[in-house]
């Protein structure tokens, strides 16, 4: 990108991307960058709903602000014009051909679906769910003509996949069982040729180690 020649800092670590001189910010800036995008984080997840926390465009503004304060302790001189975290704080990021182009929906053509069905604007969240105000749904939001979004499974991945576990271990135990049955009769009494001899002769129950 046409740095030249880099005068290694301090806390210099070559970027093996080339995008950036390898000089990092502080240790200890670093951490308090690292602390507030966790507390972002933590303010847009969706376990704040269990805490009957919403989320409102206020507290979205201040998030990114405070990430935005975070940035500038770390780098006071500024950051490239396309350093990708900028043109982020920026809402200037472009991202077409990314994982992420498809996850950014444009407020306007943006639609909201629940149970198979469009939740049209201008309508009441009770026109479609009823007054019951203890009543919890899943919405999710979909571009404008991609129609109903595909249905998640009534449990999560981690579940499922301890049950198909859990499944699998029963299936090796009884087919297990299943053999040991086959072969359990060769140890009964009533299978010892022997067994009426010993009986008339006293040392029926005689075992030997």
């Amino acid at each position: 990108f046409g740095y030249g020649k880099v005068e290694k800092g301090p806390h210099y670590n070559s970027d093996p991307t080339g995008r950036r001189t390898g000089n990092r910010c502080d240790p200890k800036a670093g951490e308090t960058l690292l602390k507030t995008l966790a507390d972002a984080e933590a303010a847009i997840s969706k376990h704040q709903v269990a805490k009957k926390v919403y989320l409102t465009q206020k507290m979205l503004d201040e998030k990114i602000d405070e990430i935005r304060g975070a940035v500038m302790m770390c780098y006071p001189m500024g950051l490239p014009e396309w350093d990708n975290v900028r043109l982020a704080l920026e809402d200037d990021e472009e991202l077409s051909g990314t994982q992420w182009a498809n996850e950014h929906l444009d407020p306007e053509a943006a639609q909201l679906w629940w149970a198979g069905k469009q939740m049209l604007p201008g309508k009441k969240l009770a026109d479609h769910i009823g007054k019951n105000e203890k009543t919890k749904i899943v919405g999710k939001l979909q571009k404008k003509g991609a129609g109903a979004p595909q249905r998640e499974s009534a449990i999560d991945a981690e579940t499922q996949k301890a049950m198909l576990s859990y499944y699998h271990k029963k299936q090796e135990e009884q087919k297990q069982l299943a053999d040991n049955d086959e072969d359990d009769y060769t140890n009964s009494a009533w299978a010892n040729p022997k067994a009426l001899k010993g009986h008339f002769s006293g040392v029926g129950n005689i075992r030997f180690r």
